[in-house]
């Protein structure tokens, strides 16, 4: 389960991502350099083999780690793509082609604008067809696949089933979770997609139902709409909402940032992402790069420049943060408090595109623990000499 949110304000677009992973499972955030006139032939994709072409786009990427794919990320020209799992009746039983994160990433490293990117994935998915196993442990997790897509400007929603398709242009904003959104005529959809909707006759009842997704971007919609002007802050406290408790505690399917609850709620948070994309400014980019980002600073990463995102086992040690916190409601509260305070300067920073700036507080934090409990801060401060 994920959620996928965009917003045009202030003279930019801005779109926000939670991926819903299994728990456990590993999503590195990655950064890719541009590629110019590559002679190599085929693209060894995560279950099938395809065209390579010679020049690509520079691309940061959240990757889960089992896989070639990703499932959101950014290019160097100002492309933003997320997926999202849908449940359709002409869903890939058997076999495997393109699963809906390789097309995310072959979108991004390919096109040079959101139109370009939806094209690319859109004859991808009529050439290769999409599906296979999806999940890391969930061999028999199979699913079709939504996209949003955006550049600074234009903002492109796109719903596949199996290999057709419907695109909608969005004027200001927009929210898709794990169900189909758009209905009635579109701006362009394959020729035998039915113009009321793959949502009336193609999708299955169980899994958008139980997983509530139409409550949740119902919720994400009414969070849009209630911003006075988009930013940051903003959207990061979207990304972080719950229904009820605090995730921790009276956990729900219409939490957008989302906890494992057993085989109710199998998915948890896995990596949350913030893009704010503007004429003529390279792609403003923050991520958590770990799970939960109710207790996850947002850090900055950009397409050169150091960036905490990028270090060796940076997931797993947020995961580890995790499990101490999650039994501490005491320290999750005090980690929270720290997060505002510190994100009061850090976002600013990203959306300025001084992602150096950041990146300096960034580390300042890291260097404190202030990610840690009351107890655990003092020992990283004995440890360290602070």
């Amino acid at each position: 389960m994920c959620d996928t949110l965009v917003i045009r304000g202030g003279g930019a677009v801005w779109f926000a991502k939670n991926s819903d992973r299994e728990p456990g499972e590993v999503q590195r955030v990655e950064r890719y350099p541009a590629v110019d006139d590559d002679p190599t032939e085929t693209l060894a994709c995560t279950h099938i083999e395809i065209d390579q072409i010679p020049d690509r786009q520079a691309t940061i990427l959240s990757r889960p780690s089992w896989m070639w794919g990703a499932e959101m990320g950014v290019n160097a020209s100002g492309v933003v793509i997320g997926n999202e799992a849908v449940f359709s009746r002409k869903v890939m039983k058997q076999g495997k082609a393109l699963l809906g994160m390789d097309l995310v990433r072959l979108g991004l490293e390919r096109g040079s604008s959101a139109h370009e990117s939806a094209a690319i994935i859109i004859h991808l998915l009529e050439t290769h067809g999409q599906g296979g196993p999806a999940g890391w442990r969930n061999k028999g997790f199979r699913y079709d696949n939504s996209f949003l897509i955006a550049d600074a400007a234009e903002i492109l929603v796109l719903e596949t089933c199996g290999r057709e398709w419907r695109l909608e242009r969005v004027k200001r904003h927009a929210a898709i979770s794990n169900a189909y959104s758009l209905e009635g005529p579109v701006t362009m959809a394959s020729e035998g997609a039915p113009t009321d909707g793959f949502g009336v006759n193609d999708e299955t009842w169980l899994r958008p139902t139980f997983g509530q997704a139409r409550d949740r971007r119902a919720c994400a919609l009414a969070a849009l709409e209630s911003l006075d002007r988009p930013d940051f802050a903003g959207l990061a406290g979207i990304m972080r909402s719950h229904d009820r408790g605090d995730g921790f505690t009276k956990g729900s399917n219409r939490d957008l940032c989302l906890h494992h609850g057993g085989l109710m709620r199998p998915s948890h948070t896995t990596n949350s992402m913030l893009v704010r994309l503007a004429p003529g400014e390279a792609p403003a980019i923050a991520m958590t790069g770990s799970k939960t980002p109710c207790i996850s600073l947002y850090r900055p990463v950009a397409f050169d420049g150091p960036s905490s995102l990028l270090a060796d086992r940076f997931w797993e040690r947020g995961a580890e943060r995790h499990d101490t916190l999650a039994r501490d409601p005491s320290a999750r509260q005090q980690v929270r408090n720290r997060i505002a305070a510190a994100e009061a300067h850090i976002l600013p920073a990203i959306e300025a595109g001084r992602s150096d700036v950041a990146e300096a507080l960034v580390t300042a934090w890291d260097e404190h623990g202030l990610a840690e409990g009351v107890g655990e801060a003092a020992e990283h401060g004995r440890n360290t000499g602070l």
